[in-house]
């Protein structure tokens, strides 16, 4: 490892050597000084950089759809979501609304990225430690079996009794995005355990979709997805790094998963946790390899013009150190923004026009469906995180996060009761009747809009960070 530290202490010394200071590097137009760059391009980056900006855009989309649905356009807007599309593959025909490809095709890359989350999760990050892991993997489960119970309670027996999983799920991107606008105000320990929470809560989710929402199975279908993992694991082993052989298996699969009547987002979660957590060379051999090629880089006459032999050492630089990060980190880097900027404001656009009246809101508290929804997200979910982390620490299994009292604990169980886009995912799959899908998305919102507000002010009670 010394011998590692004094090679890259190297590549540095070769660097200051034959560079030149960084002032003298080109800048892009998005870095420039003009004044269309200063005013748009840079506070347009810096806002896209913020833990809160998946949220608000979420929000806006969601905003967005409600005007249009509520508004004298509705009718564009129901012309929108339900126009379908058709993709004809010569021996298979896939008709689908806007609505149904967004939520079976795109939402299948959101679900890829949360696979590559959870992945990253489990071999670098807190899930690797199960003494670590203990008290958000507890908060997780009693965040989503106490506000089950309570949805079942109230709707049993009822035409609404399939909703169960609604209330279970924490949307990430809103919760985490409300936290960040708390500041400095929560401890950085807790944003670790909500994250973490929200990502065993992303477990459950899935497992529960995968099992009690999935319709009548299709083995044939299933087998042949079972065959594209295969496939897929093989090409693994047998060290083959071209992309092509993945985005077609890739495909396969979720044509596969979605024909099979499980629901075809799986197929997104099973590539994610398919994919490579460990880069392909060690840094160490990496380091190695470019201190020998800036070496040769720096042994040139120096004109000031890149030639063809040093603009391929400089290009070889460039592949040997993106083969020194992991697929895992690659994957996630590039599909994130996509995924939260992108995938899920058109989630939010073709899922949240839900048609609001008088009598909508008067269901809240009376129709079980949306009463179930709403008290389970906003009661159930900050219970079931509190219940569970009192019990596993009062075991001596685990201990509070540092800096992070009861309060805070209930600031979090509140933010996890945020549920938004998995909610309203799971109530499409839940329902077939459109009338309980509806009841059950403004129910969604209306819990989702107070469980934020109420625990960013739990979570803003605190004067300083401990």
């Amino acid at each position: 490892m010394s011998d590692t530290i004094t090679r890259g202490e190297d590549v540095t010394s070769d660097l200051d050597k034959k560079t030149e200071p960084a002032s003298s590097l080109s800048r892009s137009y998005a870095d420039s000084d003009r004044i269309s760059a200063r005013r748009i391009v840079q506070p347009l980056q810096q806002f896209l950089h913020t833990e809160a900006s998946g949220g608000i855009v979420l929000v806006l989309a969601a905003a967005v759809a409600l005007i249009w649905a509520n508004g004298p356009f509705a009718e564009s807007y129901h012309a929108f979501v339900d126009h379908h599309i058709t993709i004809d593959l010569g021996f298979l025909v896939l008709d689908e609304s806007v609505e149904h490809w967004i939520n079976d095709l795109l939402m299948a890359v959101f679900f890829f990225v949360a696979g590559l989350e959870i992945k990253r999760e489990l071999v670098h990050g807190d899930l690797k430690d199960p003494r670590r892991a203990a008290l958000p993997i507890a908060a997780a489960f009693g965040g989503m079996i106490i506000p089950a119970l309570l949805y079942v309670g109230i709707n049993l027996g009822g035409e609404g009794a399939n909703g169960w999983g609604i209330p279970m799920a924490t949307d990430i991107a809103f919760a985490v995005g409300i936290l960040a606008l708390v500041g400095k105000r929560a401890p950085a320990s807790l944003r670790v355990f909500l994250l973490t929470l929200a990502i065993v809560d992303d477990i459950g989710a899935i497992l529960v979709i995968a099992v009690f929402y999935t319709s009548s199975l299709n083995f044939g279908w299933l087998g042949a997805a079972a065959l594209a993992v295969v496939a897929i694991v093989v090409l693994q082993r047998l060290k083959v790094y071209a992309i092509v052989p993945y985005v077609l298996l890739a495909a396969f699969l979720w044509l596969a998963v979605f024909e099979s009547g499980v629901h075809a987002t799986i197929a997104g979660v099973i590539l994610g946790l398919l994919t490579p957590a460990f880069p392909l060379h060690p840094p160490s051999a990496v380091l190695g390899l470019i201190h020998d090629r800036l070496t040769r880089l720096r042994s040139r006459p120096e004109d000031g013009v890149a030639d063809e032999t040093e603009q391929n050492e400089l290009e070889n630089i460039a592949v040997v150190s993106r083969d020194a990060v992991s697929p895992l980190r690659i994957w996630e880097h590039r599909l994130h923004p996509w995924s939260a900027f992108v995938i899920l404001p058109l989630f939010a656009l073709a899922n949240a026009g839900v048609e609001l009246s008088g009598d909508s809101f008067g269901a809240l508290l009376t129709d079980p469906v949306p009463l179930g929804v709403i008290v389970g997200l906003v009661l159930g979910k900050p219970l079931g995180v509190m219940a569970a982390s009192f019990l596993v620490i009062r075991s001596g299994v685990a201990k509070l996060p540092r800096g992070v009292g009861w309060l805070e604990m209930a600031g979090v169980g509140l933010l996890a009761g945020v549920g938004f886009t998995v909610s309203i995912f799971i109530s499409g799959l839940a329902f077939s009747d459109p009338v309980l899908v509806d009841e059950a998305k403004v129910g969604i919102l209306a819990a989702s809009i107070t469980a934020g507000i109420l625990g960013y002010t739990a979570l803003a009670a605190r004067k300083t960070t401990a």
